[in-house]
């Protein structure tokens, strides 16, 4: 995998960047739709590609390990094979599942013992296990095993967490140094910053985690209970720290105008459910703001969804219309509202990436931050 930076904004840290993966380029900053099992939620294929332009999506490690399973992933060739789309795609470590499953896991030095939340049946993830995992699900970016540290946590948690997860890490790459792709491509492997809100244990991480000269890096144990004016400033410190040559990876983040805050803060790469989660329960983001679409106030309403009308918008389906699928729970709403939002979302870090390459990327953002949090 290859980084190349072409463009920073004259008067803040957003950057434009190009990654290079064998399966296709990745124009920066980008927002990558999550497909936790191997599909992103009520998305066909098609509807990814052409509609959504996704450029990369996400699997998850914890459930693909449990379902499909390994041995089936690697007999259909890797997840590449496996969901037929052929473009890059990244696995997270698992880590945040099996550590937000409280009450049925225990950590160790070596790894962590859990229950899966399917049948109750008892699993060992450890940072060998998991780099062979990620080499069977075939991602072209996979992640390192960490601990996902509550926002909430105690220093002396988060210190620990801090320093397992540095352990943990040189465990991943001296697994992934000794063992090859599984399918004739290439793989990366990007370390997690971690350290809580603390500002010196997130300086002593971004340190670590720069000093391995990885092919990216990521940020994670953000957005989990934190203050977002914290999570603002984590990401700032971070990023002061990692290299500016290599891709940086915001993990779980977020909704519209946290991300063009991130990107603001040298952000190049993020991903988040929200987008499809909040669709499916009837929200929409649009250029002017959020819609709850099943407010009384859209029930006669016959303008296109966003009425401004771009290339993510499908000017088929009116504001009326999609209020009664939600209302007659039909899963065609679902479908619209999530293929709608995911499409609106890269096209907002597609239009962040015109405003950097024009050098008013610090202009642009304030007014469109303030569309974007107004209730419509």
């Amino acid at each position: 995998m290859t980084f190349e930076l072409q463009y920073t904004d004259p008067k803040s840290n957003a950057r434009a960047g190009l990654i290079t993966t064998d399966h296709g380029q990745i124009e920066t900053p980008i927002f990558m739709p999550v497909g936790t099992a191997g599909s992103v939620k009520a998305i066909h294929l098609r509807e990814l590609k052409d509609d959504i332009k996704a450029q990369i999506i996400l699997g998850n490690t914890y459930h693909l390990y449990l379902r499909p399973g390994l041995n089936i992933l690697e007999k259909a060739g890797g997840l590449h094979k496996f969901n037929g789309f052929d473009r890059p795609m990244l696995t997270d470590s698992g880590g945040f599942q099996v550590f937000s499953l409280t009450g049925i896991r225990k950590m160790k030095e070596e790894g962590v013992e859990f229950q899966s939340h399917i049948d109750g049946s008892r699993h060992m993830f450890t940072p060998e296990r998991v780099m062979d995992i990620e080499r069977t699900i075939g991602a072209d970016i996979i992640m390192a095993f960490d601990e996902c540290c509550p926002g909430t946590a105690e220093y002396k948690y988060a210190k620990e967490s801090v320093e397992r997860t540095h352990r943990w890490l040189d465990r991943c790459i001296a697994r992934f140094n000794a063992t090859e792709p599984k399918y004739g491509y290439k793989q990366a492997l990007f370390p997690i910053v971690q350290g809580c809100v603390y500002p010196d244990l997130r300086r002593l991480s971004a340190e670590y985690i720069a000093s391995k000269n990885a092919d990216g890096n990521a940020i994670g144990g953000l957005a989990v209970g934190e203050p977002v004016e914290k999570m603002y400033e984590m990401i700032e410190l971070t990023n002061a720290i990692l290299p500016k040559n290599k891709p940086r990876y915001l993990m779980g983040v977020g909704t519209p105008v946290n991300i063009l805050e991130g990107i603001e803060r040298g952000v190049d790469m993020f991903d988040c459910v929200m987008p499809t989660r909040n669709g499916r329960n009837g929200m929409l983001f649009t250029k002017n703001g959020i819609m709850n679409m099943k407010n009384l106030k859209w029930a006669d309403d016959f303008s296109p969804i966003d009425e401004e009308g771009d290339s993510y918008v499908d000017t088929a389906y009116t504001k009326a219309y999609l209020r009664h699928l939600f209302h007659a729970q039909e899963l065609l709403a679902m479908q619209i509202a999530s293929i709608h939002n995911l499409a609106f979302y890269l096209w907002l870090v597609r239009e962040a990436r015109k405003h950097i390459i024009e050098g008013d990327y610090a202009a642009w953002k304030p007014s469109m931050v303030k569309r974007l949090s107004t209730r419509l």
